[in-house]
């Protein structure tokens, strides 16, 4: 929303400071922000620049590289521990261990055997009622065949 003013002579203001308004960049915040990434030589090689940096250097090493000091506590611990491999070791979440896939996966061929077990303990059980009940049947209807046929005698 622009202001106009109107001055005497017919001036009109309407706020702007100069014509070059657009090529000023966007004050707003990029709506994703970026974290800086460090490889394990640039830690190194920071961290001794800073070392050997005399008492006024440290600060200017600092602005110039736009680092906090809490970098390089953090970065020199790291160094302390583990050398190499910590200042190299990326961050982020680490990466699975094959034997975990492997494992899920047995586990699940387990799950899908067990229901197949069950569904085969199942066909046994009604196959076994069903024969117990076709002898049951058997022996209750008189059999035709065992019985000889009488013979009339006129």
């Amino acid at each position: 929303m622009a202001m106009v003013v109107t001055a005497g002579r017919g001036l009109v203001d309407d706020g702007r400071v100069s014509e070059s308004e657009s090529a000023r960049p966007d004050p707003e915040v990029e709506p994703k922000a970026k974290r800086r990434t460090f490889t394990a030589e640039y830690k190194a090689r920071i961290l001794a620049e800073y070392d050997a940096a005399g008492h006024g250097e440290k600060g200017a090493i600092l602005r110039r590289e736009r680092l906090y000091s809490a970098h390089l506590v953090e970065w020199r611990r790291a160094r302390d521990q583990g050398a190499a491999e910590a200042l190299s070791r990326p961050r982020g979440r680490p990466a699975s261990d094959p034997r975990d896939k492997e494992i899920e996966q047995l586990r699940a061929r387990l799950a899908r055997q067990e229901k197949e077990l069950e569904a085969s303990r199942r066909v046994i059980d009604i196959m076994g009622k069903a024969n117990a009940l076709l002898e049951a049947l058997s022996e209750s209807i008189p059999d035709v065949s065992r019985e000889s046929p009488r013979k009339e005698n006129g």
